[in-house]
C-alpha cells in the first residue's frame, strides 16, 4: 500500500497520504560524502537514492540544509532561502528533489522557526536599530538593576530578566552590547528566539514556507514548534524544574492560535505534510495540535523517550520496565483518539535504540529486528533514521575532545562543575548513554577505512563495527536487519489494519512480552514481542490455532496452538482472521 493507495474498511474521509507511509530521516553532515571534505552533502544523498527505493521507504525528512554558521548542526539558520555550502548548491537540492519524485518518494524540509542564527539579517538589523521595521522581531529585554550581578551574561549592574534557563545549560538570556539589552535564546546563545507575537514576524515565516512549498516540496518536520509563544510578563521559572521556565513557554499562551493562523493562510493550500516537534507535550496537547481541526497532521511525543532519565532529569541515567514502556506506549496509541502520532526510536537527537532499549551485543540483530516490528506495527506513520535498519549501535568516545554536539559539551562541563569532577571517566558512561552525537556518526556504507562515507577525513569518527555492521554486507544477507526492515516495510505497506486499525494491549502487566492486536473490519492481527534476553513461555488471550503467521525474526516458528515459547528478543506478527 504504497501511500495513497486504498485502506479497505476505512472511510476515504479518515485516510491521507502521510498516514500510510513510513519516512526515512537523513542527517546530512553523516549520510553520504560525494567530494571528499568529510562532510555529508546533497550530491552525496543523490547518489544513494536508489538505496532508499530499495528499501521501501514513502518519504525523506531532511535535516537543515539552510545557509549557516552551524553552531547547531544546521539548526541556527541564517538564510531560510539558501542552501549552506559545504552541503552543495539550490541546482544540487533540486536534483535531490527530483530524483525523490521520479522514485515516487515525497521530500520533508525540516525547519527551525522558534529561533534563528545571530547571523541572519533580522536579527542584525534588529540589534543595530531598535527603532527599525526588525527591532521588535526578537525578544529583547532591559534587564533588571542589581547590585551584583558578575555570574550573570550581561553587565556586572543588569541582571537578567528571569530565571528562565537554555536547554544548553546556563541562563536563557545573553546580552548584546550593541543594543545594550538582553535577547532570550531558548538554546545556544546564537540562536536567538523570534517573537511571533509580531505579526511581521508571522508573515516573514508563512512567505518562506509558501516560497519552498511552491518549489514542490512535500511537508514540514517543524522544529520544538510548541515554544514560539511566550507570555507577555515573562515570569520566573519553577527553579527545581528540568528546564527552568519551561511551563511558561512549552505550549505558550498563543502556540495553537499561532499554528491555526499559519494552516489558514498557507498549509491548508497545500497537499503537504506537516509533523511537530512538540517538546513536553502531553496527549490532550497533542489531540489539540494533531486533531481533525488542529493545525498539524502528526506530532511527536517524547515520553517514551524519557523512561531511561534519572531522578535529576536527562542528564541522570534511569532503569526502567517493560510495563513502564508498554503502559507510555499504550497511552498515546489509545489517547490521542482522532489525532495521528509521528512514531519514533531514533533521530538525531536520540540514541541508538538497539544500544538503549535492546542488546547491541550478543543479540543485536534479534532485538533490532523486535524494536523494528514494534515501531511499524503501531498506529501512526512510522519515521526510520539513518542507520536504524542496519541496527546501528552506540559509538564510544574517550574524551569530550571526541564529541561534537555543543548540546553535551555545554551540559556535561556544567554539570562536573556543579559536581567537583575533573576526570571525565566519572561521566563517561552517562556522556555514552546520552550524547546526541551517538546518532550523529556517519552511515556505514561497507567495509573500507571511512565506511564508504568519504574518502576524506570524516567530520566525526566512523564506528569501529563498520566492518561488520554496513549496507554492502546487510544487502548480501537475507537474514540482516536490513532485509528484516524491509519485509516489515512491505508488510505495513500492504496491510491497512496496520495503518488505521484500532489498537488493544494484551498482558499489560507482563515482565518480558508486549502483546498487542490491530484491528481494522475484518481483519485482525496479533503483534508478540518479547523483549528480553531470555526465553519465556505465554498463554496470549485471543491467540488462535488457525492463525497464519506473517512474519518473524526467528526461523522455525509455528503457529499459536497453545502457550508461545518465545526466544530472546523475538517477535511474531500473525493474521488472525
Amino acid at each position: 500500500m504504497r501511500a495513497g493507495s486504498d485502506a479497505d474498511g476505512r472511510p476515504d474521509a479518515d485516510r491521507a497520504w502521510w498516514k500510510e507511509a513510513v519516512v526515512y530521516q537523513i542527517y546530512p553532515w553523516s549520510f553520504n560524502d560525494s567530494d571528499g571534505d568529510g562532510v555529508g552533502d546533497l550530491a552525496g544523498i543523490v547518489e544513494k537514492l536508489d538505496h532508499l527505493d530499495y528499501l521501501g521507504v514513502d518519504v525523506v525528512w531532511l535535516n537543515p540544509v539552510y545557509e549557516s554558521p552551524q553552531v547547531d548542526n544546521g539548526y541556527d539558520i541564517s538564510n531560510y532561502r539558501a542552501i549552506h555550502d559545504e552541503f552543495g548548491t539550490m541546482a544540487e537540492w533540486e536534483r535531490l528533489l527530483a530524483g525523490l519524485h521520479d522514485r515516487d518518494m515525497r521530500l520533508v524540509m525540516d525547519l527551525a522557526v522558534n529561533h534563528t542564527s545571530d547571523e541572519h539579517e533580522w536579527f542584525q538589523q534588529s540589534r543595530r536599530n531598535p527603532a527599525g521595521p526588525y527591532g521588535d522581531y526578537y525578544i529583547w529585554r532591559d534587564g533588571t538593576p542589581a547590585e551584583d550581578a558578575a555570574d550573570s551574561p550581561g553587565p556586572t549592574d543588569r541582571a537578567p530578566p528571569n530565571n528562565w534557563e537554555s536547554h544548553f545549560g546556563g541562563s536563557a538570556w545573553a546580552w548584546d552590547d550593541e543594543r545594550g539589552a538582553y535577547y532570550l535564546h531558548l538554546y545556544h546563545d546564537r540562536q536567538p528566539d523570534l517573537n511571533w507575537a509580531n505579526p511581521d514576524v508571522r508573515a516573514e515565516i508563512q512567505a518562506l514556507m509558501e516560497w519552498w512549498l511552491d518549489k514542490g516540496i512535500d511537508g514540514f518536520r517543524l522544529d520544538v514548534i510548541n515554544l514560539i509563544s511566550k507570555p507577555a510578563d515573562l515570569p520566573d521559572g519553577d527553579p527545581t524544574a528540568d528546564w527552568v521556565g519551561s511551563e511558561h513557554f512549552i505550549d505558550g499562551p498563543n502556540a495553537t492560535a499561532y499554528l491555526q493562523e499559519l494552516h489558514d493562510r498557507v498549509l491548508s493550500r497545500y497537499d503537504a505534510m506537516t509533523v511537530g516537534e512538540l517538546p513536553n507535550v502531553t496527549i490532550e496537547q497533542a489531540r489539540a495540535y494533531t486533531g481533525p481541526d488542529g493545525p498539524l497532521d502528526m506530532a511527536f511525543s517524547f515520553d517514551h523517550v524519557k523512561l531511561d532519565f534519572g531522578e535529576e532529569g536527562r542528564w541522570t541515567v534511569g532503569d526502567w520496565s517493560l510495563p513502564e514502556l508498554k503502559a507510555v506506549v499504550s497511552g498515546w496509541q489509545t489517547g490521542i483518539g482522532d489525532g495521528w502520532s509521528a512514531l519514533f526510536f531514533e533521530n538525531h537527537d536520540q540514541p541508538r535504540v538497539v544500544s538503549r532499549f535492546g542488546d547491541d551485543e550478543r543479540y543485536r540483530r534479534e532485538s533490532a529486528t523486535l524494536l523494528a516490528t514494534l515501531l511499524l506495527t503501531l498506529r501512526g506513520t512510522p519515521f526510520v533514521y539513518q542507520g536504524q535498519p542496519l541496527g546501528m549501535t552506540n559509538p564510544s568516545f574517550e574524551s569530550l575532545d571526541s564529541l561534537r554536539d555543543v548540546d553535551t559539551i555545554r551540559n556535561v562541563r556544567r554539570l562536573m562543575d556543579e559536581r567537583g569532577i575533573d576526570d571525565y571517566d566519572e561521566v563517561r558512561e552517562l556522556v555514552e548513554h546520552r550524547t546526541r552525537d551517538n546518532a550523529r556518526t556517519p552511515m556505514q556504507w561497507d567495509t573500507s577505512e571511512h565506511a564508504g562515507f568519504t574518502t576524506g577525513e570524516p567530520w566525526m569518527p566512523v564506528h569501529p563495527n563498520h566492518r561488520e555492521v554496513n549496507v554492502a554486507d546487510a544487502r548480501a544477507r537475507p537474514n540482516s536487519v536490513l532485509a528484516f526492515y524491509r519485509r516489515l516495510i512491505r508488510l505495513r505497506g500492504e496491510t491497512p489494519a496496520l495503518v488505521y486499525g484500532e489498537y488493544e494491549l494484551l498482558l499489560p502487566t507482563h515482565e518480558s512480552v508486549f502483546a498487542y492486536r490491530r484491528t481494522l473490519a475484518d481483519d485482525e492481527l496479533l503483534v508478540v514481542l518479547n523483549v528480553d534476553d531470555g526465553y519465556t513461555s505465554v498463554d496470549v488471550p485471543g491467540a488462535d490455532p488457525a492463525a497464519t503467521l506473517l512474519l518473524a525474526n526467528y526461523d522455525g516458528v509455528d503457529t499459536p496452538a497453545g502457550p508461545l515459547d518465545l526466544r530472546p528478543y523475538e517477535a511474531r506478527v500473525y493474521r488472525l482472521r
